[in-house]
C-alpha cells in the first residue's frame, strides 16, 4: 500500500506521545497464515477510511490490509460527525476485510464484532473496564461517570469488501478532550497508555472474533458474538431515546440485540420496535 503521508519533520518533539514502531507492529501481527497481511503506519491524513477504500477500489490492498494515522485531519465517525484528536494521542487505524462465505446480509454485524474485539483487546492489555454503546462506540468510566472513548465506522469497499475504522483516545487529557462526554483510556486509569501493545492487542482480538464469526458463516449466535455484544453493551436494560432517519423518534427500554444486530427498544405502548439505525440516547432517570 502506499497512501498518501505528509510527513512530519518533529516525530519526536513530544516525548509523552511517541510515534508507533511499526516494524515492531509487523513482527508482531504479520504471520503465515493469519488475517493481517500488511501495517501501514503514515504520520499525517486526512481519514485512514477513505484511503483504504480507495485502495481497495484500485485493487492496491488485499484483505487484512491495516492502515494506521499518527494524525487524523478529517476522521468521521456515524452520521458524519468529525473525530479529531491531537498528533499520537489515540489510535486511528482502519482494516480490510471480505469476508467470503459470509452472507451479505450479516455484514451488519462487523461494526458490532470490532467493537467486541476492542473492548476485550483494551481490556487485557489497559487493564480498563470497557463497554459498548449501540451499535459503535466504546465507553469508559471516569470519575464515576460514563464517557466515549472510541468509535468505529464501517463501509462498503468494492463488491467483496468492508473497510472498518476505529478511533481511540489514548493520552488526551481533560483540556484537550473535543466535548465534555468523551473520555481516554488515560483518564480512565489505564495501567498502560503505551499504543505499540495496545494496538497489537486490538488487532489480534479482531483476528480471533473476525476468524470465528467466519467459521460460523457469519451466524452470531453460533460464533457466541450475539451472546458476548450483550454482555457487554450499556445500552440494554436501559431507558434510551432513538434519534431516526426522517426525524423520528422512539423511546423506551433498550431489551435485546436481535439476530440481525438491530436494537430492540420497549415502548411504553407496550411494542417492540427494532431500531437498524440511528442515533442512542442514554437517558437518565429523574
Amino acid at each position: 500500500m502506499t497512501p498518501r503521508d505528509a510527513s512530519d519533520d518533529n516525530r519526536w518533539s513530544n516525548l509523552d506521545r511517541p510515534p508507533l514502531n511499526v516494524a515492531a507492529l509487523r513482527r508482531g501481527l504479520v504471520r503465515k497464515g493469519g488475517l493481517w497481511r500488511e501495517v501501514e503506519v503514515v504520520q499525517r491524513t486526512g481519514s485512514t477510511n477513505n484511503d483504504l477504500v480507495a485502495l481497495a477500489g484500485k485493487g492496491s490492498a488485499a484483505e487484512g490490509s491495516v492502515l494506521v494515522a499518527e494524525e487524523q485531519t478529517a476522521g468521521r465517525g456515524r452520521l458524519d460527525r468529525q473525530w479529531t484528536a491531537p498528533a499520537r494521542s489515540g489510535l486511528f487505524f482502519s482494516v480490510l476485510l471480505k469476508p467470503t462465505g459470509v452472507p451479505v446480509a450479516r455484514w451488519g454485524w462487523l461494526p458490532l464484532l470490532t467493537g467486541v474485539a476492542v473492548a476485550t483487546g483494551l481490556s487485557r492489555a489497559a487493564g480498563v473496564d470497557t463497554a459498548l454503546k449501540w451499535p459503535n462506540d466504546l465507553l469508559v468510566t471516569v470519575g464515576g461517570e460514563e464517557r466515549k472513548a472510541g468509535g468505529i465506522l464501517a463501509e462498503r469497499a468494492g463488491e467483496d469488501g468492508v473497510v472498518v475504522g476505529v478511533g481511540i483516545n489514548v493520552t488526551l487529557r481533560e483540556d484537550e478532550l473535543p466535548v465534555p462526554a468523551a473520555g481516554s483510556l488515560a483518564l480512565a486509569g489505564a495501567v498502560t497508555t503505551d499504543r505499540d501493545p495496545l494496538l497489537r492487542a486490538v488487532l489480534r482480538s479482531l483476528e480471533e472474533w473476525y476468524e470465528r464469526w467466519q467459521r460460523a458463516e457469519g451466524d452470531p449466535a453460533v460464533s457466541g458474538l450475539q451472546e458476548t455484544y450483550a454482555a457487554g453493551c450499556a445500552t440494554l436494560g436501559r431507558t434510551v431515546r432513538a434519534e431516526l432517519p426522517g426525524d423520528r423518534s422512539i423511546t423506551g427500554e433498550a431489551v435485546a440485540v436481535d439476530g440481525d444486530g438491530r436494537l430492540v427498544i420497549a415502548t411504553e405502548a407496550g411494542v417492540q420496535e427494532p431500531v437498524g439505525a440511528g442515533d442512542i440516547v442514554h437517558l437518565k432517570l429523574a
